[in-house]
């Protein structure tokens, strides 16, 4: 580009050009050009930084002198109407691009040389120098390095507008993860999604579900995708509703009778495709046909249209992170826009919302995490990259009904347990192994899984779908394996059924030789009312059968189940080979189940496996594992549990 291209654009602007007894010409376009392949850095945006053309032009206006320390990205926004606002300020940058584009596109390699001589021969401001010196460290052979310049950008908190906006612009994926995954992260690094495509003509958001669907490969079904597929197809809301029973909220959830056996249940079409997307999205050829039909962008669309309705986002962000498993679609995944939205849901302060978004971005975040963390497996802690050394893992493993977060709450309303939250998470808290025992054990990594289960099999997720606990055991024990469970000291906590699926998986992995490491960590076990020899639930279920139609979990519950009493045999005998150590508590208040039920549980004679202390607490079978307070005895002498079980293993 000639000099003269530059005097003209001057003139536009209404600038005069120095005098000719400092012209240096080559020298001040040399400065021109490395200032333009500095900034663009390999970057597709176009910026620019008008302190290098300080040297070179004198530019009088009011305007530019304005733009300078704010003109840093430049996406295109219409106006709601479709017309755009072409003041002076627009202008100016238009004429400033067209004087600096041909540089910038000839002489984006700046941050693939050395900086030794590159910085000596450019007139850029110091803090400019950090910010590009960190860009590029960013992008070292050197992984220590890299880290380090992440660890670096997350912590500055006095940047300009613009800095970080430079950053969000020329980071490449990697660095873009990293900064998501830390901490302290200013969220202006992070550029809004693309824009999404527009909606095909006549076609609804519910009608491209059900493209998207129907353009899924049909090989390697189960029954069960089937089922939400063919719901998601071909049945109304009308007709979904009317096959809908009652549902029975039992072992963890909280909710002792959340709906009545006539009611109409909430859920949308959008949901059931969801839930057809989730089980598509577990197979990794059908994840490349979800993101080859345009299903990261439709996905993105109803996360935006349904953000007051939050399930709908949890089932879409539960896609996007069983789709993050498959590492040759981490690009498509990036460059769609999903890392901005993830890590403004990181810092949400919804547990489920975090930790879905953490899921996701750590199984995006191949610089730090080696292990992958399928549907139904959530890090509580840490959900960021640390530099604090991670030297045992607790598992937590809910019961019938159960769920990942909410089992684990505190005990009170979710009402006052929300306000409660938000003012003191010491004196109240929505999961209390995330907030108290993360900050009381910090060395651990701490997991929590959720998996679906029916206590009736009139509100069966999938009708298809009858689990035992042999091979839900089996599939966990799979899921863990692949989140690096057996790769340090491990415990287990559990709760109801949970401990039956925990003894199951220890004595499926002892036969299993690529599971021996599961084994010999294994240091101890918590059990909260687990009805080692049955409960009572199961009894009550067979007698009145005409009402509960008990599920295959609630019948492998009984006390006659052969399959119970040799899991509780083979297990007190391994448990007693291996000197494990093991705690029970056992709930002594019954249980209301609706208005029709009041039954204790599990008792006491159930509740005891044979070795290892059992302690009664004072408290029903739905909070037997909710501790009241921080400074109760529940919480402490689980916490002294762990502390002793794992002393050796966190001082080393």
């Amino acid at each position: 580009m000639s000099l003269a291209y530059c005097v003209i654009c001057c003139r536009r602007l209404g600038t005069s050009m120095p005098s000719p007894k400092r012209r240096t010409y080559w020298r001040d376009i040399r400065n021109i050009i490395f200032t333009g392949s500095l900034i663009l850095g390999g970057s597709l945006f176009l910026t620019y930084e008008i302190l290098a053309l300080k040297k070179s032009l004198t530019l009088d206006t009011q305007v530019v002198e304005t733009e300078k320390m704010k003109s840093y990205i430049y996406v295109h926004t219409g106006s709601s109407d479709g017309r755009e606002s072409h003041g002076i300020a627009w202008q100016a940058r238009k004429e400033l691009h067209k004087a600096v584009r041909k540089i910038l596109a000839a002489s984006a390699k700046l941050l693939q040389s050395p900086f030794t001589d590159t910085f000596s021969t450019v007139d850029v401001e110091a803090h400019e120098c950090a910010l590009w010196l960190l860009l590029r460290k960013s992008k070292s052979e050197d992984r220590t390095a890299r880290l380090e310049a992440v660890r670096e950008m997350s912590e500055a908190h006095r940047w300009h507008d613009y800095q970080y906006r430079t950053v969000a612009q020329a980071c490449d994926p990697r660095t873009l993860i990293g900064l998501a995954r830390s901490k302290d992260s200013d969220l202006r690094f992070f550029l809004p999604p693309p824009r999404l495509p527009p909606l095909k003509e006549d076609c609804s958001t519910d009608e491209e579900l059900r493209q998207l669907l129907a353009s899924l490969p049909q090989t390697e079904l189960d029954e069960c995708i089937q089922y939400f597929t063919s719901l998601a197809l071909s049945e109304s809301s009308q007709s979904l509703a009317a096959q809908k029973g009652g549902l029975w909220c039992f072992g963890g959830n909280g909710l002792p009778y959340a709906e009545s056996f006539g009611e109409v249940p909430s859920a949308t079409m959008e949901m059931f495709g969801l839930e057809a997307i989730i089980k598509h999205s577990e197979i990794p050829t059908h994840s490349d046909s979800i993101e080859a039909n345009g299903g990261l962008q439709l996905l993105q669309r109803l996360y935006q249209l349904h953000k007051d309705y939050p399930k709908i986002q949890r089932s879409i962000m539960r896609v996007i992170g069983n789709m993050a498993l498959n590492e040759h679609l981490h690009s498509a995944i990036v460059h769609s826009g999903w890392v901005s939205i993830m890590a403004e849901a990181l810092k949400s302060q919804h547990i489920m919302e975090a930790s879905h978004a953490a899921r996701t971005l750590a199984n995006l975040d191949r610089e730090t995490v080696q292990e992958k963390y399928q549907d139904g497996v959530y890090v509580l802690h840490p959900q960021h990259r640390t530099s604090q050394p991670i030297k045992a893992d607790v598992l937590f493993i809910h019961g019938l009904m159960g769920a990942a977060f909410k089992t684990w709450r505190q005990q009170d309303s979710e009402q006052v347990m929300i306000a409660k939250a938000w003012e003191d998470e010491d004196r109240y808290t929505t999961c209390w192994p995330k907030t108290w025992l993360a900050r009381d054990c910090p060395a651990l990594r701490i997991i929590s899984v959720e998996y679906d289960t029916s206590l009736s099999d009139w509100r069966a997720r999938c009708p298809m779908e009858r689990k035992s606990i042999a091979f839900r055991s089996n599939e966990l024990l799979r899921k863990l394996k692949a989140a690096g469970v057996g790769d340090r000291p491990v415990i287990w906590i559990s709760h109801s059924m949970g401990g039956l699926l925990v003894k199951k998986m220890l004595l499926e992995a002892s036969k299993k030789p690529e599971m021996s490491t599961v084994i010999k960590n294994t240091r101890g076990i918590i059990f909260y009312s687990v009805p080692h020899h049955g409960s009572r639930l199961a009894e009550y279920s067979v007698n009145i059968r005409y009402l509960l139609f008990p599920s295959l979990e609630v019948k492998e519950l009984s006390k006659d189940s052969p399959a119970l009493k040799a899991l509780q045999d083979d297990f007190l005998e391994f448990a007693k080979d291996k000197k494990f150590q093991v705690l029970n508590f056992v709930e002594t208040q019954p249980t209301t189940i609706g208005n029709m039920i009041r039954l204790h549980v599990v008792p006491e004679e159930s509740a005891d496996l044979g070795i290892g202390d059992l302690i009664p607490v004072d408290v029903n079978h739905l909070n037997i594992c909710k501790p009241k307070k921080k400074d109760g005895f529940l919480y402490q002498r689980t916490l002294q549990f762990i502390r002793e079980t794992l002393a050796k293993d966190l001082e080393n």
